[in-house]
């Protein structure tokens, strides 16, 4: 099964869930009226006349028809039917989270996809034309030039071998081939890396303003709900503020926290949070960091030291090092992830207001242009709107108005 085909399978499946809901919720609904009519019932059993006693009956057996129909209703058996038409098994799909990137995808999916519509629906036939305002679109997207020429050159040798003549029947395979550009045959991992035993080192990196020490309150509020133990280090203590803003977050999220006075040494702070943790068994070390990157040198020697600290206290210490970009920043965003990763290693991406920017294209130039895996994206302001990163989930809400 393609991926365009699966998708509409998902699609398929988060409306039948919906509808699954309402027929719940309306059944509940049936019953409690049915209840409501029995009591009803046996009051006036109580109070009237023997005379008028005749006229109940049709009541009582609506009411019986109501509740046989009830109790046959073969919702349950319909869904399964359903998810094993000619024996394939459909995508288990999380409702919620679906529905979260459909709707933070909104700004992308209404700018990109309303672009391909068109297109497709402007030729009859795929011409050398209708490649270069594909091009366009998918430049305008954010997707990246080095990206998008890989891609086109993937589009054109399918159409080639496939005979495709029709925009139409492009679609499926439009889908399918950003797909594989993400996934580029490799192993991606977009779970967080916790460490077997003892604390779980997150280090957090990422220039000013990107959403950093927000993303740092959500994520630690996230595994506090999974009953870890969470501890926020303010590793930056360079930026006015950010040691009380980090605190602040703390106290609403239920988090421990260690921080010291604006311009102590960002290396102590950290040596004090690891050493914190592992005596009060912390699950979950979560550590702030300066975003200064127009200095390269002093940024460099500043995590270098920092990771020397972490690691002589809990070997293979930081467990995973994340990247906040801001997506509206686009190929700025870019150009980030490029430099940090020439001054530490980073384990992976987060992508903080997705659903502020119509460029999350920007998802699949990330990766083809420095190869890390996104592991969190940010469709919203509230503490679930950071969603872990799943690339179907991605592209259904992407692509859902072309179903």
């Amino acid at each position: 099964m393609g991926l365009f085909s699966k998708i509409k399978s998902m699609f398929s499946k988060v409306n039948e869930e919906e509808i699954t809901e309402v027929k719940d919720e309306s059944t509940k609904f049936v019953e409690k009226e049915i209840d409501k009519e029995i009591t009803e019932t046996k009051i006036v059993e109580n109070t009237v006349s023997e005379e008028k006693l005749e006229e109940i009956p049709t009541e009582v057996v609506e009411k019986e028809v109501i509740e046989e129909k009830i109790s046959t209703t073969p919702v349950k058996k319909e869904k399964k039917e359903k998810a094993n038409v000619e024996g394939v098994e459909l995508p288990k799909v999380d409702v919620k989270k679906a529905k979260v990137y459909e709707k933070g995808l909104t700004k992308t999916r209404n700018s990109f996809v309303s672009s391909l519509i068109g297109l497709t629906n402007k030729y009859e036939k795929i011409n050398e034309e209708y490649f270069e305002e594909l091009e366009e679109i998918l430049i305008m997207a954010d997707i990246g030039v080095n990206t998008v020429m890989k891609f086109m050159d993937r589009l054109r040798d399918r159409v080639k071998k496939d005979k495709i003549d029709n925009p139409e029947d492009l679609k499926e395979v439009i889908v399918d081939e950003l797909f594989i550009i993400y996934v580029d045959d490799s192993i991606l991992e977009s779970k967080i890396k916790f460490a077997e035993s003892g604390p779980t080192v997150l280090l957090f990196v990422g220039v000013n303003g990107v959403g950093k020490t927000t993303t740092i309150a959500k994520l630690a509020h996230q595994m506090i709900e999974r009953d870890k133990k969470v501890l926020l280090v303010a590793g930056d203590t360079f930026r006015a503020g950010a040691t009380k803003q980090l605190e602040e977050w703390a106290e609403r999220v239920g988090a421990g926290f260690i921080g010291k006075e604006e311009g102590a040494d960002p290396a102590a702070v950290v040596f004090d949070g690891i050493e914190k943790a592992k005596s009060d068994n912390y699950d979950v070390v979560m550590i702030d960091t300066a975003g200064r990157l127009q200095n390269k040198v002093n940024l460099m020697n500043e995590l270098e030291k920092i990771n020397r600290v972490i690691a002589k206290s809990i070997p293979d210490a930081p467990h995973e090092t994340l990247l906040v970009i801001d997506a509206t920043t686009g190929q700025n965003g870019i150009s980030q992830a490029k430099a940090f990763k020439e001054i530490t290693n980073i384990t992976g991406i987060v992508l903080t207001k997705l659903d502020g920017t119509a460029k999350g294209g920007i998802v699949l130039a990330i990766k083809e242009e420095v190869n890390i895996p996104v592991k969190y994206i940010g469709l919203g302001e509230t503490k679930d709107d950071l969603q872990a990163f799943d690339i179907e989930d991605y592209i259904y809400g992407l692509f859902k108005d072309m179903m």
